[in-house]
């Protein structure tokens, strides 16, 4: 691991900030658990306990899904937007998710209701970070849509057919995936955490190989590695 000596170390911390860094980039870039990144980290010289990657990763996740936000982009001005069951201690919760027409996820949500009063909760926060979507929003035919839509995005046209919305539900996957390494997540509040992280900081990574070179693919991983 190259490690920038160049970086000063955190006041209280007992690593070094490259190696922190790397510890939450592994664990929210690929489906590792804190043991995974242990070994990792043990691999190449570092002993650290899982339970001070754990730490690591409630601490710092956040702040670098923070930091990568401004350099994105404008969101194009059509959305997807789909919910998505999650069970937790038994008791089903439902996860919002929003992309845009590039796939950029926009925002999630967990919430323990489906319903209008959700609804209306989910896409008002959006609009309130993003704006009124111009041109359409698209969603499943999922009736508690209708009203907070016809409310707070007037202007937007809304769509509601069978398979329009697959983009949306494609980006549900990487949850999906860790939810199995999870065995579940543990609380709403930690699904949330984790998961507005993850949605973040992988999104730096997909740079869309099938539509740029090689070259230009490995450009873009050092970005984002970089960043």
């Amino acid at each position: 691991m190259n490690t920038p000596y160049q970086m000063p170390r955190l006041k209280g911390f007992r690593f070094g900030r490259e190696i922190i860094a790397y510890a939450v980039l592994a664990y929210h870039r690929f489906a590792l658990s804190t043991a995974d990144v242990e070994d990792l980290l043990a691999e190449r010289g570092v002993i650290v306990s899982r339970e001070a990657i754990r730490l690591w990763v409630n601490r710092f996740g956040r702040h670098f899904a923070d930091c990568v936000r401004p350099d994105r982009p404008a969101p194009r001005d059509k959305w997807h937007v789909d919910e998505v069951v999650i069970t937790i201690h038994g008791t089903k919760h439902w996860l919002w998710r929003a992309i845009d027409a590039d796939g950029n996820v926009l925002d999630i949500l967990v919430q323990p209701r489906r319903n209008a009063k959700a609804a209306r909760r989910f896409l008002r926060g959006l609009i309130t970070r993003f704006g009124t979507p111009r041109v359409v929003v698209v969603t499943d035919k999922l009736r508690s849509y209708i009203k907070p839509i016809r409310t707070l995005a007037a202007g937007a046209e809304h769509r509601a057919l069978k398979g329009l919305n697959n983009a949306v539900e494609v980006s549900h996957r990487p949850t999906r995936k860790r939810e199995k390494i999870f065995r579940q997540f543990k609380s709403p509040r930690q699904a949330q955490r984790f998961l507005a992280a993850h949605d973040q900081i992988n999104l730096i990574f997909h740079s869309r190989r099938y539509k740029i070179n090689a070259a230009a693919c490995r450009h873009a991983r050092a970005d984002a590695f970089a960043l």
